[in-house]
C-alpha cells in the first residue's frame, strides 16, 4: 500500500506561476511511474505529467514546454512546477503512482487559474 499526499494547490492569476507537490508514503523499490493528472469539471480526467523510477519524464502536448516534473528521492517526493498558467488549467490536480500492477491515487489538489 501507498498513500500519496498532495499539496500546493491554490488560485494564481493567468501566466503566474505555482508548485504542486506530492509525497508518498514510503519508499519504492520497484519500478514505477509517477505522475500528475488532473480534472476539471465536467471533463474527464487527463495526463499532465509523468516521472519513472529510471528518471525519465513525460507531458502532455498542452502543458509541454511549461510544466516542469521532478522528484527528490530521499524525501519521497514528487514536484511540478507550472508556470504560464491559463484558465483552461484550471482543475484538481491529482498525484497517481504506478507500480507493480497497482495504482494509487491522492486525494487531489485544486489549482484555479483566474483573474
Amino acid at each position: 500500500q501507498v498513500q500519496l499526499v498532495e499539496s500546493g494547490g491554490g488560485l494564481v492569476q493567468p501566466g503566474g506561476s505555482l508548485s504542486v507537490t506530492c509525497t508518498k508514503s514510503r519508499l519504492l523499490t520497484s519500478s514505477y511511474t509517477w505522475g500528475w493528472y488532473r480534472q476539471a469539471p465536467g471533463k474527464q480526467r487527463e495526463l499532465v505529467a509523468t516521472i519513472t523510477s529510471s528518471g525519465r519524464t513525460n507531458y502532455a502536448d498542452f502543458v509541454r514546454g511549461r510544466f516542469t516534473i521532478s522528484r527528490d528521492i530521499a524525501k519521497n517526493t514528487m514536484y511540478l512546477q507550472m508556470n504560464s498558467l491559463k484558465p483552461e488549467d484550471t482543475a484538481v490536480y491529482y498525484c497517481n503512482i504506478a507500480t507493480s500492477g497497482y495504482n494509487y491515487w491522492g486525494q487531489g489538489t485544486q489549482v484555479t487559474v483566474s483573474s
